[in-house]
């Protein structure tokens, strides 16, 4: 049996859509591809139960409709699988259909967070046969492939229809042992061939690998993958984790990592990841950046992780408001940010900061008290990069939830295209949809603030930092189109 696993184009005039292990869908003006780890876990487990496998993001490739359906008529696959969101989704529904109506006999699956939370409606609007619910694709797709060519009996977790009736197989599971996996083959998913342009990583070759799936803190109100494909968050052993790396230093060559974990997981398994880093030598071969929860970890941790080669920790700031933070059950103080940032840095890491502009409740000062707290962080340098988006509930969120119930919606909440940031979609108390994409984009102008610029040229020392300089200044002029009034 032969199977293609990847993404359906998604070409658009608003730019270069950002699908591929993204929690958030945005179109850019300057593109990034990021490596979908899952998925292509998947190819790789289908791979070495011997089924015959397509690799085909055609989102990286540039590829349109025509293109994508020329290449299906060349390899002629029996078993398309494809991961979505919901920006993506009513796109996505027609290429299915053409699909279809081009080749019948294609069987075609679904997967992702949206069709995880409303897989009735993705085999009501499309010809797609099964759709995939829960975040497992890699195990999933390979028992929906022993049914297709075996007879196997099907998971839970599986959507289909039988004589125009839709069915189920119950609800998902994640009881699987993700060490049980072989460590992804990035050679047939083309990991260095496509995802290789990442304006936060300094040195290529660089590959992405998840130590758990998702978040081990998991309650944050506007998390979609905490709250559909990954309910209950399981962690690989550190052991697994290192041995995959090591086969990226090995086989691969490759020369920093990012590990893509909602968090990376902390207490005794951080220090006994860092301890095999330094006892295999690994520390001395890459560098190793990570997702972090502010309010965790003590000096001693952020010590023991320089010391194990970590470079960046990217923190999710959110909101400068304690009551924001209360509602949306981050779980730390105003004080946690500051002091974080103070012990990470002292510990001689980057801090990058990520937040969220546009909650129905925040006035327009309190997202300015974001805004100045990110200032003030970047500009005593206690903070190195940082990235602002616009609040997007997705559906199955808590925050989705929310806002239908409360009719904060400036938009019909199944227009889903609207759901790519283009818009503000959510009724803020005092400020206008420009006003909410004007404070994004006087976040990212601290990147030119001279004092910003002058902290930041102190840090070069190599010419390595001179590129990942560049690649940063073209990231933020796209980020200030993006945002623009």
């Amino acid at each position: 049996m032969k199977i293609l696993v990847g993404y359906l184009p998604l070409k658009s005039e608003k730019g270069i859509a950002t699908l591929g292990q993204n929690r958030q869908f945005q179109y850019f003006s300057n593109a990034t591809f990021i490596f979908p780890l899952v998925p292509a876990s998947a190819a790789t487990l289908l791979k070495k139960h011997n089924y015959q496998i397509l690799w085909k993001d055609s989102i990286a490739e540039h590829l349109d409709e025509e293109q994508f359906l020329e290449y299906l008529k060349q390899e002629q696959p029996d078993l398309i699988a494809v991961e979505t969101k919901t920006p993506a989704i009513k796109k996505n529904w027609k290429t299915i259909n053409k699909i279809k109506e081009t080749f019948p006999e294609i069987k075609i699956v679904l997967m992702g967070d949206h069709p995880t939370v409303l897989p009735e409606e993705s085999l009501n609007y499309s010809k797609a046969d099964y759709i995939i619910t829960g975040g497992n694709y890699d195990f999933m797709l390979l028992s929906l492939a022993n049914h297709l060519k075996n007879n196997e009996q099907l998971p839970k977790g599986i959507y289909y229809k039988e004589d125009d009736e839709i069915k189920n197989t119950g609800k998902f599971e994640l009881n699987n042992n993700l060490d049980e996996l072989p460590f992804i083959d990035r050679e047939i998913t083309k990991c260095f061939i496509d995802y290789q342009k990442e304006y936060n990583i300094k040195v290529r070759p660089f590959a992405y690998i998840l130590s758990a799936r998702d978040c081990w803190w998991g309650k944050c109100k506007f998390c979609v993958w905490n709250h559909t494909l990954y309910p209950q968050c399981k962690i690989r052993s550190p052991e697994n984790v290192l041995d995959e790396i090591g086969e990226l230093i090995n086989k691969y060559k490759v020369k920093e990592i990012f590990d893509d974990a909602g968090t990376l997981p902390t207490g005794n398994w951080l220090k006994t990841f860092c301890k095999g880093m330094i006892e295999r030598g690994y520390n001395k071969k890459i560098t190793f950046s990570c997702n972090m929860r502010f309010g965790i970890l003590k000096q001693e941790d952020y010590n023991l992780m320089k010391k194990a080669n970590f470079r960046l920790l990217k923190f999710g700031l959110e909101s400068a408001n304690q009551e924001t933070l209360d509602k949306l059950n981050k779980g730390i103080k105003v004080e946690d940010i500051k002091q974080g940032c103070e012990m990470a840095k002292k510990a001689g890491l980057t801090v990058h900061l990520t937040m969220i502009i546009g909650y129905p409740w925040e006035t327009k000062a309190q997202a300015l008290n974001t805004y100045n707290l990110a200032k003030k962080l970047m500009l005593s340098g206690k903070a190195d990069v940082l990235q602002s988006t616009i609040l997007v509930p997705y559906p199955g969120t808590p925050l989705w939830y929310e806002a239908k119930e409360k009719e904060q919606f400036l938009i019909d909440p199944k227009d889903y295209e609207a759901y790519d940031m283009s818009k503000i979609i959510l009724k803020t108390p005092d400020m206008s949809p420009e006003q909410v994409k004007n404070i994004c984009n006087q976040i990212y102008r601290i990147f030119i603030n001279p004092k910003y610029i002058y902290q930041h040229l102190k840090k070069i020392k190599s010419f390595e930092d001179i590129k990942y300089t560049l690649n940063g200044t073209k990231a933020i002029l796209g980020h200030l189109v993006d945002f623009k009034e």
